[in-house]
């Protein structure tokens, strides 16, 4: 028996990955999460009488599609994990190219925040009077300084986590971690507390519109950057990370160092700068 085994074990490095159905269960949920999106937000779109009709029918079909979402990044996630844990497909060759991967993801997810600056540069620069009239921006010294704060101790805290993860200091990562998360969450509590007191809305000029994609896409990565420690921390508590192998957790402590340098750009540019 042990003959057969090593005669069907893999001579290559590589993960070739089973068949899987998440591909096609994801890739449907998608769509169907998107055209109820159209149908709702545009139940115009066939004319006159339909509106009703096509804005129920977007909000019942945005459902299924989210819900078939999440239970597809979940099952998907689930397969990865028992993949890197319990079955040994993540070899060190698998997991650099895990590393080339996530880092091309990060440069993607950087030129998305290049083009929300180029937006209030431009807009910025070539105006008269910047914030434009009727424009009370915020205190940049007030909470969005409190949210740099608390985005740069999590930095802090993450790199704590990290350490003691690599020392075999299973409380140190547990303790660094849970911080780590319980910052995001207060950051965006914050986040959400400024938003609800502006002195201005989405649509009322090219000011408000550039300053809501900007920090508010930013806000949207810190929640998947807090999903994604939550994760890591339960991982974690069930021993999954090892000192020579914990991919998953470095993956999103890199994110998460992304997110706060991205914050210290929004604070300089748009809040201080900006205002």
């Amino acid at each position: 028996m042990a003959d057969i085994a090593a005669h069907h074990a893999p001579k290559h490095p590589y993960h070739l990955v089973d068949p899987s159905p998440w591909p096609a269960v994801g890739a449907t949920s998608a769509g169907l999460m998107a055209m109820g999106a159209v149908l709702y937000m545009h139940p115009d779109m066939l004319g006159k009488g339909v509106e009703p009709l096509l804005k129920s029918l977007g909000a019942w079909t945005i459902l299924p599609g989210t819900i078939g979402v999440l239970f597809t990044m979940w099952m998907w996630w689930r397969d990865v994990i028992t993949e890197a844990t319990f079955k040994g497909n993540h070899t060190p060759v698998v997991r650099l190219h895990h590393r080339y991967g996530m880092t091309l993801f990060i440069a993607s997810e950087v030129m998305f925040f290049v083009a929300f600056f180029w937006a209030f540069f431009n807009a910025s620069l070539s105006a008269n009077v910047w914030p434009p009239k009727g424009i009370e921006p915020f205190e940049a010294f007030h909470l969005p300084f409190m949210n740099t704060l608390i985005l740069l101790t999590s930095g802090c805290t993450v790199t704590w986590a990290h350490h003691a993860l690599i020392e075999g200091d299973r409380k140190g990562l547990l303790q660094g971690l849970g911080l780590t998360v319980l910052l995001g969450l207060a950051f965006t509590s914050l986040q959400a507390y400024e938003y609800s007191h502006a002195a201005f809305g989405f649509k009322e000029g090219i000011y408000p519109s550039t300053f809501f994609m900007a920090t508010g896409f930013h806000g949207f990565h810190v929640i998947i950057g807090t999903t994604f420690l939550i994760v890591c921390w339960f991982r974690a508590y069930k021993g999954h990370f090892k000192p020579d192998h914990h991919f998953g957790f470095e993956a999103a402590a890199w994110y998460w160092h992304f997110v706060d340098v991205v914050w210290l750009f929004l604070f300089i540019c748009i809040y201080w700068w900006g205002s």
